[in-house]
């Protein structure tokens, strides 16, 4: 059985139980085991361990129990809207983007040395205006495009697949408003995380053949 590790911060995490390692939360992680796991019955395991507020140095913190630990055969990664996000708050506690990048490339890295067979599918960072968003509209989408631009670059220099998510909302709200997507701006509806899953499972079906 094939092992499909989801990992990132409160997008990935969906409120999954820390009392049920089965629960993958309800986002994008459960459509994605839905949509692979009726094409691969019985082939496929998922673990859902995204954490609420994860930057990529919290998520750098832990590759050793939530990464190598669990002998994944897939890992999808999903980080970088938080090393924006955090820069507004009162403490100011975001990642500048050459340190966001200097940090995946260590992750990756480190990744493809401890376990070596393992396919890393890096999922781009995105973002639209919205109530969390809107005020500094401008920085936020320019940052979040530079981290968009850091996390492609890590994964053409560690041979990961990249999976481009912005143009895909983008693309969407030609057909309904960015709230319909992403309400707050950051945080996926039902419908946003629709749009993630389909394009994680994409990547992932090319892998499993």
């Amino acid at each position: 059985m094939k092992k499909i590790l989801f990992q990132g911060d409160s997008i990935t995490d969906a409120h999954r139980s820390r009392d049920d390692r089965k629960s993958l939360g309800f986002g994008y992680p459960t459509q994605v085991a839905g949509l692979l796991g009726k094409e691969y019955p019985g082939r496929l395991e998922f673990v859902n361990l995204g954490i609420s507020g994860n930057r990529v140095v919290d998520l750098y913190a832990r590759i050793g129990a939530d990464f190598i630990e669990e002998k994944p055969d897939f890992v999808t990664i999903l980080i970088g809207i938080n090393d924006v996000w955090h820069e507004f708050g009162a403490k100011r506690n975001g990642i500048e983007n050459p340190k966001f990048r200097r940090v995946y490339s260590m992750l990756v890295e480190e990744l493809r040395h401890k376990l070596p067979g393992v396919e890393i599918l890096i999922l781009e960072p995105f973002v639209l205006e919205g109530a969390a968003t809107e005020q500094k509209w401008d920085i936020f989408r320019d940052e979040t495009a530079m981290r968009a631009a850091s996390s492609k670059a890590v994964a053409e220099e560690y041979g990961c697949t990249f999976v481009p998510l912005q143009k895909i909302f983008d693309e969407a709200c030609k057909k309904a408003p960015a709230a319909y997507w992403l309400p707050d701006g950051v945080h996926p509806s039902a419908m946003g995380h629709g749009l993630i899953a389909a394009a994680v499972a994409d990547a992932l079906r090319q892998k499993l053949g």
